[in-house]
């Protein structure tokens, strides 16, 4: 009978011990929180579940909750396609590969706050080199300050240009582990692009797309840094997503206990939400 070496884990204990005081510890004083009241020095009042009750009747919560839902929808439709086209159209050996690559890459370098900095100033009217086309040369009234149209295609643009780049380096490992075989049966048989696509390439994909799926929806429905430098949540409240709204009711208006219930709401959203992308996505590998 084979011994199983247990001295194993003493290997894994130093990340479980950095999860606990990174994940468990900040989540149980949030849970806390979220069932009190507190008004500073340590006093807490105990409110049970009135702040979740007091959330989900709330049409502010709703109304963010939908602009977070409809930003994450607007980013997956795009940038799911697009970066599948883009990572088609790269070329798969020779010198522009690793050309090709680092470009892509490029844009996921630059810190979050940057790429909001970078985007605000390059779309201001007055200032801005986006801007100043769009409203001087072009004639069109573009103003993302005043706009809540224009500020909705300025943070959809900006994340678009950010992370299509994630989907892309996916799509494309993705594609250049389909062995040749597959290509050379599909000419034979005089199948078209589209079919090639649809029946070998797609299907190939399915895993690598299935992980781009899913990092794109936790992270643009979980988005603050960006859109908050770029706009700040306005004009008026037209793009303050559940995050910058969580931020707000935290720092803002010091409404500790009702952050700390939306925190968690959002936490179970987000679980939700990307376990039933996950099941839709592989309930075929699963029967």
């Amino acid at each position: 009978m084979k011994t199983v070496n247990q001295k194993a884990w003493f290997f894994v204990l130093p990340v479980l011990v950095l999860v606990a005081f990174n994940a468990l510890i900040p989540m149980m004083t949030v849970v806390n929180y979220s069932v009190q009241e507190t008004f500073g020095n340590n006093v807490f009042l105990w409110q049970g579940l009135d702040w979740f009750q007091q959330l989900l009747t709330e049409e502010r919560f709703y109304k963010a909750l939908g602009r977070q839902f409809m930003f994450t929808g607007l980013i997956l439709i795009i940038e799911i396609p697009l970066g599948i086209a883009i990572a088609l159209a790269m070329p798969r050996q020779g010198i522009w590969v690793p050309v090709c690559l680092v470009l892509m890459a490029l844009p996921m370098l630059i810190p979050w706050n940057v790429v909001g900095a970078m985007w605000n100033i390059f779309t201001l009217p007055d200032i801005g080199l986006l801007g100043y086309f769009l409203n001087n040369v072009l004639g069109i009234n573009y103003d993302m300050t005043q706009d809540p149209i224009a500020a909705w295609i300025t943070i959809i643009t900006m994340d678009v240009w950010h992370w299509t780049s994630l989907v892309v380096l996916l799509a494309y490992a993705g594609l250049v582990s389909i062995p040749d075989a597959y290509y050379q049966a599909a000419k034979i048989d005089g199948a078209s692009n589209w079919s090639v696509f649809r029946f070998i390439q797609l299907p190939k994909m399915k895993p690598v797309l299935t992980i781009a799926i899913l990092l794109r929806f936790m992270d643009s429905f979980n988005i603050y840094t960006e859109p908050f430098v770029l706009t700040g949540g306005g004009p008026g409240n037209s793009t303050t997503l559940l995050s910058i709204d969580l931020v707000k009711r935290a720092l803002g208006q010091f409404d500790l206990g009702p952050a700390a219930a939306m925190s968690l709401i959002y936490f179970a959203i987000t679980l939700l939400v990307s376990w039933l992308f996950y099941t839709l996505m592989t309930k075929d590998d699963l029967n």
